[in-house]
Parts: C-alpha cells; structure tokens; sequence
C-alpha cells in the first residue's frame, strides 16, 4: 500500500483528544535534555502555532500535516552509527508517545529504533517504552484530563489578563479572547498551548510550577473539575515530583564489601527494595576512587536524560569527613555528595544520597545494668489567612527567576547517624540502618507515603534499637539517623511497578 495512504489511514484512526496529546509529548523531544538555564520544551513557535490554529479554528489539520511530516522525516531517516542526533531523540519520543496511546503506525520501522536504542548503549530493561516518556508532560496530562473544558477556558481568560507575558506573542492574538473549548481535543489543545508556552516564557518547568497552579487556582471549582477532582487535588499533582509510570528511577549501589561483616546482606537488601520501587539498578562491589570517576562519567551518558529520579547508596567504613574505600584510601565525603548531583543528566530531577557509614567513634551510650544484654547487635531478629498576607512581601513575577539552579538543589542526603558518631552493624546482616530503611520502603509502598515520611519514621524506629559495640567493652548505645533535603518539591514512593511486563519497543 502507498506510504500516503497509510499515513492518512493512520491519523483517521486517531482520536482528536489522542492526536493533541500524541503532539504534546512529541514536541517535548525538541528538547531532549531538561538542562539548567535552558527550556524544557522546544523553541520554534512553529510547534505552537498548529495548538493555537487547531483552537481558533476547531480544526486538526495542522496538527494533522505536523505528525504527517514527523512520520516523513522518520521514515527517511538513515540512523548513524556512533552519533546521536536530535532526530534519534525525536524518534524514540515519538514512538514512546505512540506506544503509551496505543496509536503505533503499523508501518513504524521498529529496527530503526533497536539501532537508536543501541547508539545510546540502552540495556534490555531500559529498551521499556515507559523510560523514554517525559514524566513531567504525564503528570500534566493529568491535570489537563482532571479539567473541563470550562476550567481550561477559565485559565486561559487568566492568562489573557497579563498583559505582560503576552505582549507581542502572534500565537496568542490567533487563539483569541474568548475560546469554545468544547469540541473533542480543543480543551485539551488549549490547555497543552498554555503549558507550552509558559514553558517557553520561562515561567514553568518540571520543578517550578508556581505559575500555572496560580491560574489553576483561579478556576470556579464547581465549573472547572471533572467528577471527583477538585482544585487542591489538582494542584497538590502538581507538587510532587514527576516519576510517573515505570521505572521510577536509576538507583546506584556501591558497597564496600572488605572487612564489612554483613556487607552482602546490604547489597541484597538494597537491591530487593530497589527493583520493588520500580528502579533500574547497577551494583558496584568494592569501589576505589576510579570506580567513582567510572561511574560519574557513565552517568554523564545521554541514556540517563530519560530517568526521572537517581537514587545512590554508599555503603563503608568512615570518619567525620571521609569514607573508607575498597583500597584502603579514602574519598571525601562533601566532595562526593557535591559532585554527583551537579551531573547534567539528572538537573531538576529528585537525587538521593544514603550515605552509611561510621562519621566518628562517639557513641550515645546507657547507663545501668538493665541494657545489659540487650541489643539489635545481636541479630534478633494555612497559613492562609488575608490578616496575614496583608503583611507580607508581595513578590511579582519580575522577580523571580527559574533559569539559573544551584546545583544541590532537588537532592536530598541521607545519613545513618549523626556527626562524629558510630553507625551500628549486625554480626551477619550488616548495617541496622540498611536493614531497617528497606523494611519501612518496603511497607510503605502502597500506602504511596512520601521519602521524608519516611526517613522519619526510620529515624524514630532506629533510635529505638539498642545496639551493643563489638569490642571488648561490649558498650550499648544508640544510633541516630537524620536527613538533609534540599528538595523544591515532595517525593512519593510508587505503588508497586510491575517491570516484567512485555513491553520492548523493538525485535532484540
């Protein structure tokens, strides 16, 4: 059958509610890397003007010549070996986005995109469809399926209304004042315009989502929400972090193993809750200071853009400043928690340190002959009110800035005892720390808490635990554990993620 006639066939069998979000997702591989200081969408108006004209005119038609000339371009597309181009980013979006609509041309060369997979040296588990979605433009689809047309309609009359942010934007004098969002796809079209192009102003991004919870709030919540949504529900979606659907991330495991009693228990236990949150995980036994260097430059690799969180558990001895490795040399710790969040790959995306290890010899230790003999050691097992924001700062948009991001910002560091303090160990099973940060992961996961809720909750269970040292002076004490967050918005543990499903995106 003639390529023309199979394309047309193709978009007639799409819906328009499908087609405006298929050009949503598709035009966010434009961008393929949420750097700081850049946009996290495309930059040419030209991907813009097909939402505005579709709304204006209640027509799909450009939008329709837009994925027409995306399956051309794909179509012709020679995949070069070694290089990676805009194009490949491009063509793996695109196909996610068709997979996740369930709307995949039939005539789609699925062999082009193993040869891309493999140009980004993507293992088997990263070829899932579901790492190469945008986490962020899901959790705004979201909110656009939780809107009625009414509501969309009432954010874009919020918009219109600053004068400022749409001085001289040809795309929305197109749109027009007043909207009819009602035909199938127009609501979600102008919704995805509005989200697109306050991405492009530099007023959102995957972290910063202040300004379009602002007009989100502005909305009659009787009118505006679909059944069972409400606008705090809306706007709260919009507070966590983005790490919808599979997988939740990349986790990091290095363990220093030499003269750790328990340190293999560790490794399987961290593993095990790992891959139970959805994680893709890699293991490093042993590490040394080139294994570190290793590894910072393997995460520097474009593959890892795709990722929605990164996850990293150091396992050692150490002191108040260091941490022992393999070799018997030491590695900074400061400098190994300052230099692998500043990594590009994972710029606004959550990143989270376990750092366990001893920072000192300093022990909390009772006193009395009833701790004799007791241990863990042992392997037994609104402020909302007008009176107050009168008095308040009223701090506008023209001074606020989202384009320049301290590099530790969205990490979050945890440690399993407090400064110049010993961190506990089990004969057999390792770090108490370890062992109990995977059961409370682990049975709070469907309960969807958020990380902080529970690292608190571990460090109440933790500090409960009698410990015993295992020198001669056989002292109990007790550990605590606490946390250091820098995150700009919550993270939530998923529901349990199922990664076994048959979901490749291409012939291996």
């Amino acid at each position: 059958m003639d390529e023309v006639i199979q394309v047309t066939q193709w978009l007639s069998s799409i819906t328009p509610r499908k087609k405006a979000k298929l050009f949503f997702f598709t035009t966010h591989a434009d961008a393929p890397s949420p750097m700081v200081g850049s946009n996290d969408v495309d930059t040419h108006e030209e991907t813009q003007l097909p939402l505005a004209t579709t709304v204006a005119l209640h027509n799909f038609k450009n939008i329709d010549e837009f994925l027409k000339k995306k399956v051309n371009t794909f179509s012709c597309y020679n995949v070069i070996e070694n290089e990676i181009t805009k194009t490949d980013y491009e063509y793996l979006r695109f196909y996610s986005a068709c997979k996740y609509l369930d709307v995949v041309p039939p005539f789609l060369d699925l062999e082009k995109i193993s040869a891309i997979q493999n140009k980004f040296e993507m293992t088997d588990e990263e070829r899932d469809y579901r790492l190469l979605l945008d986490s962020a433009d899901l959790v705004l689809e979201k909110v656009c399926d939780s809107l009625k047309p009414a509501g969309v309609s009432q954010m874009w009359t919020a918009l219109r209304k600053d004068r400022n942010l749409i001085r001289g934007v040809k795309t929305i004098d197109i749109i027009g004042f007043f909207v009819d969002p009602n035909p199938t796809g127009i609501k979600e079209c102008l919704f995805f315009f509005i989200v697109r192009f306050l991405q492009k102003a530099d007023k959102i991004n995957r972290v910063n989502t202040n300004r379009l919870e602002r007009l989100i709030a502005q909305c009659d919540e009787s009118s505006s929400c679909e059944e069972g949504k409400t606008i705090d529900f809306i706007i709260d979606s919009l507070r966590f972090y983005p790490t919808e659907l599979y997988p939740f991330g990349f986790c990091l495991i290095m363990c220093v193993i030499e003269g750790r009693d328990g340190a293999m228990q560790e490794i399987e236990k961290t593993m095990e809750i790992s891959r139970h949150l959805g994680m893709i995980t890699h293991t490093e036994k042993n590490p040394t200071k080139e294994t570190v260097e290793l590894v910072k430059k393997e995460l520097m690799k474009p593959k890892y853009q795709f990722y929605s969180s990164f996850t990293c558990w150091f396992m050692s001895h150490g002191d108040s400043n260091s941490m022992v490795l393999a070799d018997g040399e030491t590695i900074e710790r400061e400098w190994f928690l300052t230099s692998f969040p500043d990594i590009s790959t994972f710029q606004l995306k959550p990143k989270v340190f376990f750092m366990v290890s001893c920072r000192g010899a300093n022990k909390f230790s009772l006193k009395g002959d009833e701790f004799e003999g007791q241990s863990a050691t042992c392997d037994y097992y609104d402020i909302g009110s007008a009176l107050i924001r009168n008095r308040m700062l009223d701090i506008t948009d023209s001074v606020r800035d989202i384009s320049y991001v301290q590099p530790m910002m969205d990490t979050l560091v945890a440690y399993s005892t407090i400064l110049d303090h010993l961190s506990g160990r089990a004969n057999t099973h390792g770090s108490i720390y370890v062992d109990r940060a995977c059961v409370l992961m682990s049975e709070n996961i469907s309960r969807v808490r958020s990380l902080t809720e529970i690292l608190e909750h571990l460090s109440q269970d933790l500090h409960e635990i009698l410990q015993e040292t295992m020198d001669e002076d056989r002292i109990v004490y007790k550990q605590a554990c606490h946390y250091d967050s820098f995150f700009r918005k919550t993270l939530k543990l998923p529901y349990t993620r199922h990664p076994k499903e048959d979901v490749h995106s291409a012939p291996q």
